[in-house]
């Protein structure tokens, strides 16, 4: 027998559990749908680089990770495939912004301790309760949160575009010789994408590795040896991150920019990446999907008292408000993508360029700080 809630939200990853919160604030009662296909027994790898947005919305939910789960970066430092480079400082940000702990640039999460604290957070929510099955609860509105791979989304009958990138991104945790400082790494070559990523706090030495190769050049680094794959990742970085080793498993997936046609429908909505998915190389996918239930959120709220939670023309108002920052996100992505990719020589003279003539426009570089920092 289905029971009764305002809200229905189908998938209890972080962008699921943040929405639970954010409606449970207004007082609507929730049903959180868990998905038994996201338990596993391997160690997670993964780090998110959060914005001041993101921040702030976890920090409002009380689900903010305290301690070595999150790491605030003080720098980024950012190398193209020759002499082309840029940092990025806190002083590249309006004084306004650039003072006591807001200094950040961003901040590194590990997603084992923000999943811990969104579910610290929901034991203190009522009106959210957990269940099995989206057919033990009947809902004005469902929101569907399961991720690129939602059934839900293909029984709602949306078509889904996808667009494979032949590469997969590797991910694992490193140990460096020296502290890592809150710097961020990345490098730009021969058609991939290299971030260290520093985590565990400020004084650790750990770094989170996220490696975009091709499919072929995946297959080769998870075959290698620990010692062969540090060797492999040493010729990119050389010491700026100092002498590495290996502290975890490797992991991989693929890289795919995927779009859904219609975001809502009559009861219905999706959320992060049940709706889109960018390339990481701009570490903004948690980002985006955060953004996406903030926004559905505040419309749900001020909607007319007339109005039922899931009237189309409500929702559309949601999807309307989202659609150009997840397009302008994704035409980014795709650009820097496109441009890093080729190993044509000019290519790689005109991008150095570019990345010099950025770093030396004080304009510009603030401008793309603020858009990084959400």
């Amino acid at each position: 027998m289905s029971k009764d809630f305002d809200v229905c939200i189908r998938g209890d990853g972080i962008v699921g559990r943040t929405l639970a919160l954010l409606l449970a604030r207004q007082r609507l009662r929730v049903a959180l749908v868990c998905d038994p296909a996201r338990a596993s027994a391997t160690p997670d790898v993964r780090a998110y680089a959060l914005n001041a947005a993101s921040r702030n919305l976890l920090m409002q939910v009380r689900a903010w990770p305290q301690g070595a789960g999150v790491t605030a970066v003080s720098q980024m430092q950012v190398w193209g495939d020759s002499d082309g480079r840029l940092d990025f400082n806190p002083t590249d940000r309006p004084a306004e912004q650039a003072s006591g702990d807001q200094a950040a640039l961003a901040w590194i999460v590990d997603v084992p301790a923000l999943e811990q604290a969104l579910s610290e957070a929901l034991r203190f929510a009522p009106e959210v309760e957990l269940m099995a099955s989206p057919d033990a609860a009947h809902a004005a509105l469902t929101v569907v949160c399961e991720g690129r791979h939602s059934q839900s989304r293909r029984d709602f009958g949306v078509s889904w575009t996808i667009k494979p990138y032949d590469q997969k991104a590797v991910a694992a945790r490193l140990h460096s010789d020296r502290p890592h400082a809150g710097v961020a790494r990345q490098w730009f070559g021969q058609g991939e994408v290299l971030g260290l990523l520093p985590v565990d706090g400020a004084d650790a030495h750990t770094l989170a590795m996220v490696w975009s190769v091709p499919q072929s050049r995946a297959q080769e680094l998870q075959a290698m040896t620990p010692a062969a794959l540090v060797a492999a990742l040493q010729q990119v970085c050389g010491d700026q991150a100092g002498q590495l080793s290996l502290c975890s498993p490797v992991a991989s997936w693929p890289l795919t920019l995927c779009s859904a046609q219609r975001w809502v429908g009559p009861g219905w909505a999706l959320a992060g990446d049940a709706a889109h998915t960018v390339h990481p190389m701009a570490g903004q996918g948690l980002n985006l999907g955060l953004a996406d239930v903030n926004k559905l959120a505040q419309v749900l709220q001020a909607r007319e008292y007339w109005r039922s939670l899931g009237d189309e023309k409500l929702l559309r108002r949601y999807e309307r408000a989202r659609k150009a920052d997840v397009l302008a996100m994704s035409a980014v992505t795709e650009g820097l993508h496109s441009l890093f990719a080729p190993s044509d020589s000019r290519l790689q003279a005109l991008r150095n360029w570019g990345m010099k003539s950025v770093a030396r426009s004080g304009p510009l570089k603030g401008w793309l700080t603020r858009r990084a920092m959400g």
